[in-house]
């Protein structure tokens, strides 16, 4: 079984009393593995991946959960179905799409982390705060006036279907 397949199942097989074990773990491997890497910005993130988990004493299918979840903030595409613990991983980082993600992710524990100072300064972060909530804003279907064709397709005025209710 491939790391991905490990993680998934660890995912989906988490029960009500294991989850906030699950989650503590998870998250405070994340927290350890970020704070280095925006530490060590520009230096390469590479490495054979049991040696990576290794390094953040994390379990190998906990540092796969990690760069399934940065996949997304990476400038080049990671194959994370294909990985294995001797698979070698070079990650280019895109930190303001990273810092955008942590925020549609509400990850506060990641986007709050003081080691951003040095990555994006206050006004980059700020930016990318504006462009998050704008891109959250949802229109709303105006709703049909009470004479307007009922949107169930009934044919009858609103009033005298679906707004009669």
């Amino acid at each position: 079984m491939t790391l991905f397949k490990e993680w998934r199942n660890l995912i989906d097989n988490q029960s009500e009393e294991s989850f906030d074990e699950f989650w503590k773990e998870y998250s405070d491997a994340e927290t350890k593995i970020y704070k280095d890497i925006l530490a060590n910005k520009d230096s390469a993130f590479t490495g054979k991946i049991a040696d990576l988990a290794e390094k953040y004493q994390v379990r190998e299918v906990i540092f796969m959960g990690f760069l399934d979840g940065i996949g997304t903030s990476l400038t080049e595409e990671l194959n994370v179905e294909a990985l294995t613990a001797d698979s070698t991983i070079d990650l280019k980082i895109d930190f303001s799409k990273l810092f955008f993600n942590m925020l549609k992710a509400d990850a506060d524990y990641l986007f709050g982390l003081e080691e951003w100072d040095n990555v994006l300064t206050p006004d980059e972060r700020r930016t990318i705060y504006k462009d998050f909530k704008r891109s959250q804003i949802v229109h709303v279907e105006k709703k049909p006036g009470r004479n307007d064709p009922c949107p169930c397709g009934s044919g009858k005025k609103y009033k005298k279907c679906c707004g009669n209710k």
